[in-house]
């Protein structure tokens, strides 16, 4: 989720995210921001702290209060260390200071979205599957795997809970933006296309009816 009222920026960000493999929603106030963030299972939070109608300080102050644990980095034109560090104080995990260079925040949403999932590094394994997250790019034992990003961030959260059942809606959710068109077969297809890149040396996704997938932890 980016909460930011420059919508040149927000686009470019978007665009920077979304050309990563992540699904990517915006709002540009702080109200908005409290009506919709808790109800969606948010990887990330990216936070600018002038928004026009609350401050994104009090907004940070406000999720935390009703318990929300998402990571949240704070964007800011402010160079003053006592704004950085009230931001930290009232729960933020980052903070990354206006004009910022696309790698950095592309680094920093990385780290975040590792320490979310309780994995520090920037590498998954499954079997014989490996997922490098920095580089965006997966292989089955050794062998490249042709991934596209839909598929790498399907793949990504079946991975990150290998061996569990992944309801379709919080795949959907991972994968697409709340404005984004999702058809009725959507996921079906990504994991359909997964299946036979990962075949035959990589695990399997198993369909359970009704629920979800799960990709095989062995």
């Amino acid at each position: 989720m980016i909460i930011e009222d420059d919508a040149a920026l927000a686009r470019s960000i978007s665009a920077l995210l979304r050309a990563g493999g992540h699904a990517v929603d915006h709002v540009a106030t702080g109200e908005d921001a409290l009506s919709v963030v808790g109800s969606e299972p948010y990887a990330l939070v990216i936070l600018d702290v002038g928004l026009p109608d609350i401050d994104g300080f009090t907004v940070l102050a406000e999720l935390r209060r009703r318990g929300a644990r998402t990571p949240i980095l704070m964007l800011t034109a402010r160079d003053a260390l006592d704004d950085r560090v009230r931001g930290l104080d009232l729960g933020a995990d980052d903070y990354l200071r206006k004009p910022f260079e696309p790698e950095e925040l592309e680094a920093r949403v990385r780290a975040l979205g590792r320490r979310r999932g309780g994995d520090p590094t920037p590498q998954i394994t499954v079997g014989a599957l490996t997922i490098n997250r920095s580089t965006g790019m997966a292989d089955i034992a050794g062998r490249p795997l042709d991934l596209r990003r839909r598929e790498l961030a399907v793949l990504d959260a079946l991975a990150t809970r290998a061996g569990q059942v992944v309801p379709r809606e919080l795949l959907i959710g991972e994968v697409f933006g709340f404005d984004e068109p999702v058809g009725g077969n959507a996921i079906e297809v990504h994991v359909t296309r997964l299946r036979g890149k990962l075949a035959p040396d990589g695990p399997g996704i198993r369909t359970v009816r009704g629920v979800g997938y799960m990709l095989d932890a062995g």
